[in-house]
């Protein structure tokens, strides 16, 4: 290969680099607004991930709440189609992601949404509050799989 070529492949790769780098900040970005941010992450889900309480979160999460239909089975968002307005719903899977959410912080979006996002509210139109924390513990599950 000569070496523009080698050139323009780099220019390539450090741009699709900084691509990835800039949506994982963007996903890292709290969603719950600066003025209640600190009220969201001090709330703590009262519920404890048991087997029973996981498998009710999976049955809410796969059918009442909908959320499947855009964070995906595997939790990891759409596979083979373009989401709406060209935002990716959130990758459940991401560790780094995981560990910067509180539980608190989910529970907020579920009940407010994501402004600037296809994310509803889902509390109490479709959700209990109850219903809301075995989702979160469900979602949970997902983390680094």
């Amino acid at each position: 290969m000569r070496p523009l070529h080698l050139s323009v492949i780099a220019v390539c790769l450090l741009v699709v680099g900084d691509a990835a780098r800039a949506a994982d900040e963007k996903a890292l970005r709290p969603r719950v607004p600066s003025d209640q941010i600190v009220a969201a992450r001090a709330v703590k889900n009262p519920l404890k991930p048991t087997p029973e309480l996981l498998d009710k979160g999976k049955t809410l999460y796969e059918g009442t709440a909908h959320c499947k239909a855009c964070h995906g089975g595997d939790g990891k968002g759409p596979s083979g189609r373009r989401p709406a307005r060209g935002l990716q719903p959130r990758n459940f899977t991401d560790k780094e992601w995981q560990d910067a959410r509180t539980d608190g912080e989910l529970f907020w979006i579920l009940k407010n949404g994501s402004r600037g996002t296809g994310m509803a509210a889902f509390i109490p139109l479709m959700l209990t509050e109850e219903e809301a924390w075995q989702v979160i513990l469900y979602v949970r599950s997902f983390k680094g799989r």
